[in-house]
């Protein structure tokens, strides 16, 4: 198997590249079919995929029988100020990469976000509920899905949210810091959500994309909270002395609106291949200890 991986530089990206080469994760061994396939991992600096031209040249002489889409422009603040740059590259770019991936018959997997609906549930969301996104971010991010799910039947659109991995910067790797720096922190304790870790996504991913269970899925971390609960796990699990307090979405001041419930539901994953999804609390205290490991050797 020929697989295409984009935005190989990121978090996820490195996660599947890690996963790919050693066969197997804290949630169990891929299947059989992975074995000896071979990756082009590749980033903006090697595929442009907001050229369409690009593109389909590129994908047309790899001739790859998967593509991954992990690029995406993911600052939601940068997304609202620069909504042109957001479109491109979350919903032309997942376009393109799907138009070609419809001429040469390969299959394609997207990664989303929760982001993509309105936040003011009761409930978690499945994979059918209404998308409403709020931000920039979110539109370009349901743009770009939609656009995908036109382009070609053989897709997987993968949503997730809150989502961390040993390589690249994410929430835990920024509360760690700061709470080692201040010994006190103040957290948004009215949004919630579902944690997640890469190591989980990146599995689940590649046990779909082998099947024909085309669609869109959600994929996040058992379990829901707010980023305040979050934070505080952070700093208990990495032995940091540090206070955490809360406060609303309003004191913290950010620019772009932030969904205040986005939690999903992995419905299509418990239909289909099946929901192995860790509990966050879990698989948080699993990767702060790996965390842990590298920084201190």
């Amino acid at each position: 198997m020929k697989i295409l991986l984009t935005g190989s530089n990121g978090q996820l990206g490195n996660t599947l590249q890690e996963l790919l080469k050693t066969q197997e994760n804290s949630l169990g061994t891929l299947p059989e079919e992975y074995k000896d396939c071979e990756v082009i991992a590749v980033d903006v600096e090697q595929l442009d995929i907001t050229n369409r031209n690009e593109v389909s040249k590129f994908i047309d002489e790899n001739r790859p029988d998967l593509i991954i889409n992990c690029a995406a422009m993911t600052n939601v603040d940068g997304c609202e100020t620069n909504r042109e740059a957001a479109e491109a590259v979350n919903a032309h770019g997942p376009e393109n990469l799907a138009l070609a991936a419809k001429e040469t018959n390969a299959k394609i997997v997207h990664v989303s976000t929760d982001y993509v609906f309105r936040g003011d549930a009761d409930k978690p969301y499945v994979e059918t509920d209404q998308c409403a996104p709020v931000t920039a971010y979110g539109a370009s991010k349901r743009n770009g899905e939609l656009k995908v799910i036109a382009a070609t039947e053989k897709h997987f659109i993968f949503r997730t949210s809150w989502l961390y991995g040993l390589i690249g910067n994410n929430f835990v790797k920024t509360i760690r810091k700061f709470a080692k720096e201040r010994g006190a922190l103040t957290v948004v304790n009215d949004q919630r959500g579902n944690p997640t870790n890469c190591e989980d996504l990146a599995y689940h991913i590649l046990l779909a994309a082998i099947t024909q269970n085309y669609g869109v899925y959600h994929c996040t971390g058992k379990g829901e909270c707010t980023w305040f609960d979050f934070a505080k796990k952070i700093v208990e699990y990495s032995n940091i002395p540090c206070t955490v307090d809360p406060c609303t979405t309003e004191q913290s001041n950010r620019p772009a609106k932030r969904p205040a419930y986005s939690s999903l539901d992995n419905r299509h994953l418990r239909e289909t291949v099946g929901d192995h999804m860790r509990e966050w609390t879990v698989a948080l205290k699993e990767y702060i200890q790996k965390l842990d490991s590298i920084e201190n050797n």
